[in-house]
């Protein structure tokens, strides 16, 4: 509960509201509780602020459980107020009371067509982006609730660029055995000729110097 509204909604009740509804846990545990008035209820039906990304934190826990005053029996019957949980999963699965789910739903759909309630909607979604929406709520982008419409046409998608013949890259033909062999004899043809060639060279080096030799003898 951020301050500006805390100070709009002192001003609508300056005396104080009859029930808070809590999803988040922490430290708006403590504001919402002091806005109660005399025969006020607190319910709490979610910890959001304990859920960092897709997995509860050990450290959020932690840090929410400090924040919270600890209400004592004596507190709750000294100010006449009243403060209750509320996890519908685990009443559904593990208290097996979905006849007081299904009657208190009812009862919403009931006020809901009476006009007595109207919620307040986010966004509609067509069925196709379902995916988008559920990471809109995820990331608590939204205010309201995200509405699926089977009715509406989804949304265009945004055009990949389509890959033909010109795009593709062509692969480097495999050599065959034959193609294989015939660089094989011709490399070692090159070497057998570079090696004639310089033992040529050594010979006729070797024959020259030899000359050189005997007509030095004959001249001394």
């Amino acid at each position: 509960m951020r301050g500006i509204t805390l100070i709009r909604l002192l001003r609508v009740t300056p005396d104080g509201v009859d029930i808070v509804l809590d999803c988040l846990c922490g430290e708006e545990c403590n504001r919402g509780y002091s806005l109660l008035k005399p025969m006020g209820r607190y319910i709490l039906y979610g910890s959001s602020n304990i859920v960092t990304g897709e997995t509860k934190s050990f450290f959020s826990a932690a840090r929410a459980w400090w924040q919270v005053d600890k209400v004592s029996p004596i507190k709750l019957f000294d100010e006449n107020k009243s403060l209750a949980g509320l996890n519908l999963r685990h009443l559904l699965f593990q208290h097996g009371r979905a006849d007081t789910v299904r009657r208190a739903v009812e009862r919403v759909f009931a006020l809901w067509r009476d006009g007595k309630v109207k919620p307040i909607v986010d966004s509609t979604w067509a069925l196709e982006d379902v995916g988008e929406a559920m990471q809109k709520m995820h990331d608590r982008k939204n205010i309201g609730k995200l509405v699926l419409d089977p009715s509406l046409e989804p949304k265009p998608k945004p055009a990949t660029p389509a890959k033909g013949k010109a795009g593709k890259e062509k692969k480097p033909a495999k050599e065959s055995s034959e193609d294989k062999k015939d660089k094989e004899t011709k490399e070692e043809e090159k070497k057998m000729e570079n090696g004639d060639k310089n033992g040529e060279e050594v010979t006729n080096g070797s024959d020259e110097e030899s000359k050189e030799k005997e007509k030095e003898k004959e001249s001394s």
